[in-house]
């Protein structure tokens, strides 16, 4: 088994240049037509090259020689796709530093349910502050299909949706599962059963949210599949007033897990159902296409290492 290199060896080893070289060599498939779009020589660009092998302890390209095209090998390959987001940070911090030069405000924009603009982004956005206290982080509430038509058009730089899938134009990372709980009173008849179904839901009264948002409607559709029907008596698309609702037994409701574990009113408790749920994972997505600025990415590994 090959030894592997200290990460001494490889950060003393790796420089932009390096990453530049490998990646126009792996574009053009030459290290001639490299050298030349770099404005190097071709041994000057053929010593970057092997300084940065040499740090890797593997080869970078099959070189077959004479006039035939290089090749990435495996190791290669994954160092371009690194070297390409190295490289596009760098560009990134270079864009911030110019903002804050013109005395622009560094800014970055949020898309944000309730739930994760009050229980994910205060402890992200406090460890955030540390290392870049002057910019102006600005949250605003959004919905599925409106929030990724904002991501594509530049008017959001992250966004945080439920069940997103990554596409041609957004990526998308998991961060955090918030499956369905029920939230009761805890003297309410149902508080004490344990572990209780969706079937205790059957024919009593809950508060709901609004049509307008999917996850309530494969919520319903699922009570539907089972046959379960519960009485929704009152709707709201606001989470303080949905979990006051309850509070004052006005009927039970299915929310998050991560906002029912910090509930508003210490009268109120939650129950995790037993049977399989529609799925609800908070994702972090953000454009495909778009050069991210390095304080937003900052932002995201705050937000991640909350999350974790």
């Amino acid at each position: 088994m090959q030894q592997v290199r200290s990460t001494w060896a490889i950060k003393s080893g790796v420089g932009l240049r390096e990453l530049r070289a490998v990646l126009a060599v792996a574009e053009l498939g030459s290290f001639r037509r490299a050298a030349a779009e770099l404005g190097y020589t071709q041994s000057a660009l053929s010593h970057q090259v092997s300084a940065l092998e040499a740090a890797l302890g593997r080869p970078l390209f099959h070189r077959p020689g004479g006039r035939a095209q290089v090749r990435l090998t495996p190791a290669g390959e994954a160092v371009c796709r690194r070297a390409r987001r190295a490289l596009s940070e760098v560009e990134a911090v270079a864009a911030d530093a110019e903002q804050a030069e013109r005395g622009q405000s560094v800014r970055v924009r949020v898309g944000v349910s309730q739930t994760t603009a009050a229980e994910i982004m205060p402890a992200a956005l406090r460890a955030f502050r540390d290392d870049h206290p002057g910019v102006e982080v600005v949250l605003s509430d959004t919905e599925d299909q409106p929030g990724r038509n904002a991501l594509r058009r530049g008017d959001l730089d992250l966004a945080f949706f439920y069940n997103a899938e990554a596409d041609e134009y957004i990526e998308a990372i998991p961060v955090l599962e918030d499956p369905w709980v029920i939230l009761t009173r805890r003297d309410s008849a149902i508080a004490g059963l344990e572990p209780p179904g969706f079937d205790v839901l059957d024919q009593v009264d809950v508060v709901a949210w609004t049509r307008r948002w999917s996850m309530q409607l494969e919520l319903e559709q699922a009570w539907q599949r089972r046959g379960i029907t519960p009485r929704v008596v009152y709707r709201t698309d606001d989470n303080l007033a949905l979990q006051r609702l309850v509070a004052a037994g006005l009927g039970h409701a299915c929310i998050g897990r991560l906002a029912a574990s910090r509930a508003v009113e210490p009268a109120l408790t939650w129950l995790a159902p037993r049977e399989p749920q529609p799925p609800r994972v908070i994702a972090l997505c953000y454009p495909r296409h778009r050069q991210l600025t390095a304080t937003a990415r900052s932002l995201i590994t705050a937000i991640r290492a909350q999350t974790s």
